[in-house]
């Protein structure tokens, strides 16, 4: 079972630091004034005093020719004192090169929360190997800065999650969400997204209460970790409730089936207590994903008791949950609910 360092929450007032680990697209010219939304919403709606590191808005073309730059701007984020946060920009899908850049003592004798989800899984297993709790939830460029405003249940989330150091207690699905993409373009940020009514989580299994820490992501960046120095040992999955969800590019269901072999192979399916799965993105393969945790989780596996919820609001859609790695989660089948047991931050 997961033991990590919970961070200090955030308070009024507090600085934090923004980082582009991924993709730069945050000091390209012609996204600048969507980076420039999101932190006037952080620091006008959260309060927050929100500052750059020396590379974050370099642009595209310089982030991805210097993982290392990347990887020093994460370093000495963590080593500020003044910095009580650092917040993802946005995705991408080559994190995993700053990894030979990487300093875990920084991080393991800095803790603080860093925040983020697609591609920014990578930094929250480098977070878990250097023993801290980080959260999974939005970013910068995405949900901080979406057109019109920030959703309510996206914004409730994250004051409940980070700013709150009291037990975070239930949480619903999200009445409404949206898949929808409209093109990053200036004259665009007064379109609101068109909303849909959520089914809700869908409970594919299981009976009773179940309790375990939480650990996963993005599916497909989870990938890129297999094999490295950040895939944890199987003790961290030990009593565990896996959460996986897919992003925009939307893999067709056999890689999902090849990718979960991998995980009953490795025996994690094994130790898991619970899965989360969220919402498909657009709802896209929504029937056939399901069709394949059934056929591997299931039949081949034969875990037949394992509880299994499908469709929640966190990953690729909004709006999203936070997430807290290592806090005590718990599913309850005859109910249908999920709930975080204890604080994300102290």
């Amino acid at each position: 079972m997961l033991r990590l360092t919970k961070p200090q929450k955030l308070n009024k007032g507090d600085k934090v630091a923004t980082v582009s680990l991924s993709w730069g697209g945050a000091g390209d010219p012609e996204l600048r004034w969507r980076y420039e939304l999101g932190k006037k919403r952080l620091e006008e709606e959260f309060g927050l005093i929100v500052v750059e590191m020396s590379n974050t808005l370099k642009g595209s073309e310089y982030i991805y020719k210097h993982p290392e730059k990347r990887a020093e701007d994460l370093m000495n984020a963590f080593s500020d004192q003044s910095i009580k946060a650092i917040f993802s920009c946005i995705g991408g899908d080559d994190s995993v090169r700053m990894l030979p850049y990487i300093d875990f003592d920084i991080i393991k004798n800095n803790p603080k929360i860093f925040l983020g989800y697609s591609d920014s899984t990578v930094t929250h297993f480098i977070c878990l190997k250097a023993g801290l709790a980080s959260f999974y939830g939005p970013s910068v460029l995405a949900e901080f800065a979406e057109n019109v405003k920030i959703f309510d249940y996206t914004k409730y989330w994250v004051k409940k999650v980070l700013f709150d150091n009291s037990v975070i207690g239930t949480i619903p699905p999200a009445e409404m969400w949206t898949g929808e993409r409209i093109e990053w373009l200036e004259e665009n940020r007064s379109i609101a997204k068109t909303m849909k009514k959520n089914q809700g989580y869908e409970f594919m299994q299981g009976e009773g209460k179940i309790q375990g820490t939480l650990i996963g992501g993005c599916i497909e960046v989870l990938e890129m970790m297999k094999g490295t120095s950040l895939w944890p040992s199987l003790d961290a999955f030990e009593d565990a409730i896996l959460f996986f969800e897919t992003s925009e590019d939307t893999p067709e269901p056999f890689y999902l089936k090849y990718w979960l072999r991998n995980y009953g192979s490795q025996g994690i399916l094994q130790k898991a207590k619970g899965i989360i799965w969220g919402k498909p993105y657009q709802e896209k393969y929504y029937e056939e994903y399901k069709e394949v945790i059934k056929k591997v989780v299931v039949e081949e596996l034969g875990l037949k008791d394992i509880p299994i919820v499908y469709n929640m609001s966190f990953g690729h859609n909004e709006p999203m949950m936070c997430l807290p790695y290592g806090a005590l989660a718990e599913i309850d089948c005859d109910n249908k609910t999920f709930s975080i047991l204890e604080s994300g931050v102290i």
